[in-house]
């Protein structure tokens, strides 16, 4: 891709982004029912300008990652002939930069501990680690044998990514309410893993194979499923 192209490719996808940052820039009907989907139905208003503060900065970062994103050498690997893949590729490699750029502690914040330590299983189950390390796999493999290095590179960073996002999960300060704090670390690890098995379904590419195109199907599903609330979440989290 030519830098004309790329420029053109980036001014896309950063209007594409703003458009999202508008159209989805969260309030409190916003947090009240995010928090409500991830198992706090009844929440005070403190406790929703939380789940507010939280969106606030994953969103904030979309037109800054869509502008930039396209612009990497080697972007156009992910591109097709519409557009579209790289509008998806930049959707879904933004949402995972930019969980990880608002894991940033909040000011004052520090650990607490809690009676019963918990572990990267507590927020992001084996099975959905498992249905993320797979396709992952899978698709390395796939695109090392066809010789895509960029797309075998993104697929790895991406599944990189995820895993570090749900051991920030474990690992970062408090933030607030402990209902929540625990509601919304369970909501970074499983929509983490959620965005990198939808990346592998992406930048895998399938062929015209039923084999290939029922994996890639396969794959969007596990993405659905995983990047959903679990039935039962921490004990803390669910216990409003």
């Amino acid at each position: 891709m030519d830098l004309g192209s790329a420029l053109g490719a980036a001014l896309v996808c950063g209007l594409f982004g703003l458009a999202i940052l508008i159209v989805l820039w969260p309030g409190q009907r916003q947090g009240a029912h995010l928090l409500a989907k991830w198992g706090l139905p009844r929440a005070t208003p403190e406790q929703v300008g939380v789940a507010v503060r939280y969106l606030r900065r994953r969103r904030f970062w979309y037109p800054w990652l869509f502008v930039g994103l396209p612009l990497i050498p080697g972007a156009s690997r992910l591109a097709d002939s519409s557009g579209l893949g790289t509008i998806v590729a930049v959707l879904l490699l933004g949402g995972l930069i930019a969980e990880v750029l608002a894991q940033r502690p909040t000011p004052g914040s520090r650990r607490e501990a809690v009676l019963a330590p918990r572990g990267v299983l507590d927020f992001a189950p084996l099975w959905a680690i498992i249905a993320t390390g797979l396709p992952a796999v899978a698709a390395a493999v796939h695109l090392a044998v066809l010789g895509e290095w960029v797309r075998f590179a993104v697929t790895l960073a991406s599944a990189a990514v995820a895993c570090g996002v749900v051991l920030l999960a474990v690992r970062r300060p408090a933030t607030g309410d402990p209902d929540v704090d625990l509601a919304l670390r369970c909501r970074s690890a499983h929509v983490a893993l959620g965005l990198a098995t939808a990346t592998c379904a992406v930048t895998a590419r399938p062929g015209a194979t039923l084999p290939s195109f029922l994996a890639f199907v396969g794959t969007l599903a596990a993405f659905l499923a995983i990047a959903s609330p679990p039935r039962k979440l921490p004990a803390t989290a669910a216990a409003k």
